[in-house]
Order: structure tokens, then C-alpha cells, then sequence
């Protein structure tokens, strides 16, 4: 039973509003928020876990969570810094993990390529400002690597090893897979790949045992479908972007594909994220993932000189996979914006009641999630909807966070 019942009736309301409107293109969602304690404040579910099953969506329901893996190899990074294994400056440290990065070239608007100018840094990688892009927000890039095309969820690393910088580095903030290269260096730096990093450094620790690229047969049977949406508003189920990764079961099959830092992880929303509001210490394990002098770190602003980045939005490249994003957080006034290690932060307080800033980011498939620590709530709304920037699923999440600072 929820301890805030008024929360948990204008939550389950807000969801309900969303699956039952067949004109809002739903099919389920679930939503889990907690506490600086680790007390789960509220989770629910609502719909079916796809528009062609009548599996009632539920709060043990598994999602693919796409660029919410950013932030766990964020923290895995982090820990390497910690351990002496990382350097978040020091740019000839990363060139001797990643060779790679020192040659890498700019790809200009005539789609001719020149070398860069600056060197990259494992915090301009975790800050999305060394220059690299994503195919499906930037045409440039989508241009350049046809007519086969880029697919970063293909799982393949040569995919990102190819791709070249569309911005020279430290000029600019561009989302893109800047971190799919940070776990790159994690891997070279702690010697395993990137989800044994994750499950001895975060999942075992935390006891998550949901967290994972490569899901068990327990979790498959959990899973929601993928779903596309037509601009007509209909839904169809679709193949799923990470089908590699689910059709794999051996630990042969599953080393052969690129462990995805940006986009490849699986897991549910009441697994996620409960220790960074505890200044990086399990408030149920008592488990250190990082210390509080990190944590800071990670929530300071760490592009000050790109106050109106988000204003910018994001384009549309591949309307299959997003539509444009013309704001990426709208706020009366137009506040600066920040950007932390691997999220974005709402640095003024927002409509909602979250307060000063708050950490939040998002999935391809409309996941949501934010990390409030001046107030101690966190919380993560999941769909699994292409494209990107659902209008029905951001606005339930407004919703539903709104619901939960006005009844606790």
C-alpha cells in the first residue's frame, strides 16, 4: 500500500488518462518514484505491455532503457577516476586507451572531413561537447554515411569507431555517442567490457538483479514490446532496435557484441537510480558506488560557456526515430541550463516542484527519468514508443511528477 495515497490515485489517474485514449498512441506505461532513503515513494502501472497481447502492464514489466545507460556508465567511469585508472583532463591518458580518438576527423558541412584542431577529453565526452553526433539528430552525419546509413543500436563497434566528429571539440554541446566512447575507455581501462564493469561496480552492490545488457530468460519474459507510432497517431508493434543483444544467450554469442555505454541496457524503473540521492551511497546496502565529492561533481554545471543549449532542440533527422524537439526543457523565463556528467540539469526549479538543479534525461523510446536532491525525490516514467519526443508520454510524465511533489 502506498504511504501517500493522494499521490498514488493522481499518478494512476494520469497514466490511466494516457493508455485508455486510443488517440494518444499508448499501449502501457509504469511510473516509480522513491526517496533519499531508498523507500519507494510510489510505482505504477497502467495498459498492456504491447498493442498485441493482453499481458497487463505491471511494475516488475522490463524495458530496454536506451540512453539511460549513459548514466550508469557515467558512474562506471567515475569510479575508474577514483580508482587512478581515468583521468577526466588529461587528454594523452585517454589517446593511450583509445588511439582512436587522437586521429579522429571533423566532418564539415560539404561532408569532407579535416582533422581536428583540439584535443578530447573524457569530460568533454561525458558532457557531450568532443564533438561527436547521432545519426537520427543530425542530417549532416545521416548524409554522410549514406546510402548504407549509420545504426548505432546495431551492435556492432565498428559503427562507432567510423563515426567521425561533426563539431570540432570543446566548440559545442551535440548529443551523440560521446559516451558510447567513454565506455569504450572504461573497458580498456578496467579490463572487462562494459557490463561486467557495471554489474561488479553498481548492480551487485545495489542488488539489482534486473540491470543488465544481455537479459535473462526471467527478464525476457518480462519484457515490453517495442512499439512504432505513425503520424496518424496508430500503433503497431515493431522489431526491436536491440534485438542482437536479446536473440544472444551464450557468453561467446554475447562477446561479440559492442557492450552500448549510450543506449545498451535493459532494466525496470524501480531499479534505477536510488543511490545518487544519497550522495552515491545504497541507502539500502550502505554500498559507497561513488563518494559524495564525486556526486558533487557530477551535479555541478559542467558547460557553463552553453547557457541556452537545450533551446537549441533537436532536429528530427530520422523521423522514424524522433521527431524534432524544437526546446528540449521549457521554462517561463528562459533560465540557463546546465549540463552535468551525463544529464541534463534543470537549474532553476521547474513547474513540477522539482527543485534546484535537478539531474534528468531520457531514452529513445520515451523513458524519463529525474534525480532531485535538494528535495530527495527521484523518479523515472518508461514506454517503449518510437519515435522520440512523444507528446502523450512527456506530457503524462510532467503529470505524474507534478502528482507526486504535491502529495508528498
Amino acid at each position: 500500500m502506498s504511504s501517500y495515497p493522494k499521490a498514488s490515485t493522481a499518478v494512476q489517474q494520469a497514466l490511466d488518462a494516457c493508455t485508455s485514449d486510443p488517440k494518444k498512441g499508448v499501449s502501457g506505461l509504469v511510473f516509480a518514484s522513491i526517496n533519499k532513503k531508498g523507500e519507494i515513494i510510489q510505482t505504477n502501472a497502467s495498459g498492456k505491455r504491447g498493442v498485441n497481447t493482453n499481458k497487463a502492464m505491471d511494475v516488475d514489466t522490463i524495458f530496454c532503457i536506451f540512453s539511460c545507460t549513459k548514466l550508469l556508465t557515467t558512474i562506471v567511469c567515475l569510479q575508474l577516476v577514483e580508482q587512478g585508472k581515468l583521468s577526466l583532463d588529461d587528454h594523452k591518458s585517454l589517446y593511450k586507451l583509445c588511439p582512436e580518438l587522437e586521429k579522429v576527423q571533423v566532418l564539415q558541412d560539404d561532408l569532407t572531413l579535416r582533422p581536428k584542431q583540439h584535443d578530447i577529453t573524457l569530460r568533454m565526452l561525458l558532457t557531450h561537447t568532443a564533438g561527436f553526433g547521432y545519426e537520427f539528430f543530425n542530417e549532416k552525419l545521416r548524409d554522410y554515411a549514406r546510402p548504407a546509413g549509420y545504426d548505432v543500436f546495431h551492435g556492432d563497434a565498428w559503427e562507432i569507431l567510423q563515426m567521425p566528429l561533426v563539431n570540432e571539440p570543446g566548440t559545442k554541446w551535440e548529443y551523440g555517442i560521446n559516451i558510447d566512447w567513454a565506455g569504450l575507455a572504461a573497458e580498456r581501462a578496467g579490463g572487462k567490457k562494459l557490463n561486467e564493469l557495471m554489474q561488479d561496480g553498481i548492480c551487485k552492490p545495489l542488488g539489482l538483479t534486473n540491470t543488465t545488457m544481455f537479459p535473462s530468460t526471467e527478464m525476457k519474459a518480462q519484457l515490453a514490446a517495442m512499439h512504432q507510432k505513425y503520424p496518424d497517431g496508430k500503433l503497431v508493434e515493431r522489431d526491436h532496435l536491440l534485438r542482437r543483444s536479446l536473440f544472444s544467450t551464450t557468453p561467446e554469442e554475447q562477446d561479440r557484441i559492442f557492450n552500448s555505454g549510450g543506449a545498451g541496457c535493459f532494466s525496470k524503473p524501480t531499479e534505477y537510480i536510488p543511490a545518487l540521492l544519497n550522495d552515491g551511497t545504497s541507502p539500502s546496502t550502505g554500498y559507497p558506488i561513488l563518494s559524495s565529492k564525486t556526486v558533487d561533481e557530477m551535479f555541478k554545471n559542467q558547460i557553463p560557456q552553453f547557457p541556452n543549449f537545450g533551446h537549441d532542440g533537436l532536429p528530427g533527422a530520422k523521423p522514424d526515430m524522433t521527431n524534432p524537439i524544437p526546446d528540449m526543457y521549457p521554462q517561463d523565463g528562459n533560465p540557463p541550463q546546465g549540463w552535468g556528467l551525463s544529464f541534463f540539469m534543470t537549474i532553476e526549479p521547474g513547474v513540477t516542484g522539482r527543485g534546484r538543479n535537478t539531474g534528468w534525461w531520457a531514452g529513445i523510446s520515451n523513458l524519463f527519468y529525474w534525480v532531485d536532491r535538494e528535495k530527495g525525490v527521484a523518479g523515472m516514467i518508461a514506454s517503449q514508443i518510437m519515435p522520440f519526443g512523444d507528446m502523450s508520454v512527456l506530457g503524462t510524465w510532467f503529470g505524474c511528477e507534478k502528482a507526486i511533489y504535491d502529495n508528498i
